[in-house]
């Protein structure tokens, strides 16, 4: 039998025990874990994550201090076979129980997608995937199936059309699809029914607005000029004559790189050599801006047929309706040009 100092002593450790578990129980359900003293973090959980690669980057990074507690907690809360990928906030002096709760209900905070230019869909690939879960290979073999079997009859030649210049708030995990459809929506939210009436009284869908809001785009890097030059695009397509827009070569050509048009150039075999085949070419040669689209619908009304870069090289053009002044302006424009190649010429010699 043991005697009663031994029964005491034992119980007094029994509670000591006891007493020293529970805190540490507390400790690790209620105590500051995650960013103690820091600022909010983020984590990237991927595709196919899982609790190990969670807590090794919680450990790495040093977002979590005592990655015991972390990870029994974790498996007492049956996370560890709950994974779920997203882009996590993790907030200053988080407990470990809070973490886990919201990272096993994949409660993720949106990521942005941006894109903003680009001449085809091979362009806007890597932006557009750059901060969600899908790859720029993943997101084009979706956008060739979409072209397949879309409601608008999006072809590959219109397709980049489609795509609205801007920066749009999605989840990280979203699809291919779920963001080609998230794309078709802010399309439509953008072609209001304004826009689709200013379209309509000048005489061109959507589709066609967009292409030539790429040319219009294309001419001129000078914002307040695009309404100009899309008034005159729209007086030639009214009047049956070409556009021979030089951009439109260039698209056809494929060397993106080119600097100056060629009357070579003028002969390439291609449904958007605007100087072979009068009207619009079969689709965008780039992704319009917004204000590029707008340019076209609120275009300037005036009787331009004619347009050449000005020879003090600002970025604007001439314009006119006579053929023999835009021959003028161009004569001043290729003297001011022969000119500065001499300059160039001979600074390179020196």
């Amino acid at each position: 039998m043991w005697n009663k100092k031994t029964v005491w002593a034992l119980l007094v450790l029994s509670s000591v025990l006891l007493s020293s578990f529970s805190f540490y129980a507390y400790q690790i359900i209620y105590y500051p874990n995650l960013q103690v003293g820091k600022e909010k973090t983020f984590l990237v959980i991927p595709e196919g994550g899982t609790f190990d690669s969670v807590r090794d980057s919680l450990y790495k990074y040093d977002i979590v201090q005592d990655v015991v507690s972390f990870s029994f907690l974790a498996k007492l809360m049956d996370y560890t076979t709950a994974v779920k990928p997203g882009i996590y906030e993790i907030q200053p002096d988080m407990t470990n129980v809070a973490a886990i709760r919201m990272l096993r209900a994949g409660t993720q905070i949106p990521t942005y997608v941006t894109f903003t230019y680009g001449r085809t869909i091979n362009d806007i690939a890597e932006p557009i995937t750059r901060n969600i879960a899908i790859t720029p290979e993943q997101f084009r073999e979706a956008v060739n199936v979409y072209i397949d079997n879309n409601p608008d009859g999006f072809t590959k030649e219109t397709i980049i059309g489609m795509f609205i210049p801007n920066t749009y708030q999605v989840y990280y995990t979203i699809s291919a699809e779920g963001l080609l459809k998230r794309m078709n929506k802010e399309y439509h939210n953008f072609w209001d029914q304004e826009r689709l009436d200013k379209a309509k009284a000048i005489g061109l869908t959507p589709k066609q607005v967009s292409t030539l809001a790429s040319i219009v785009q294309a001419e001129s890097v000078k914002e307040d000029e695009a309404p100009v030059i899309a008034g005159l695009y729209l007086n030639r397509l009214k009047r049956g004559i070409p556009l021979q827009a030089d951009p439109t070569l260039v698209f056809a050509s494929g060397d993106f790189g080119l600097k100056r048009v060629l009357n070579e150039h003028k002969e390439v075999d291609s449904p958007y050599n605007t100087y072979k085949h009068k009207g619009l070419p079969p689709g965008p040669i780039n992704m319009p801006s917004i204000q590029s689209i707008d340019a076209v619908l609120n275009y300037q009304k005036h009787e331009y047929i004619y347009m050449c870069a000005k020879e003090d090289f600002s970025g604007y053009h001439n314009f006119t309706s006579s053929l023999a002044q835009h021959n003028s302006n161009a004569r001043k424009y290729q003297r001011a040009l022969s000119i500065e190649m001499r300059k160039a010429r001979m600074q390179n010699q020196q």
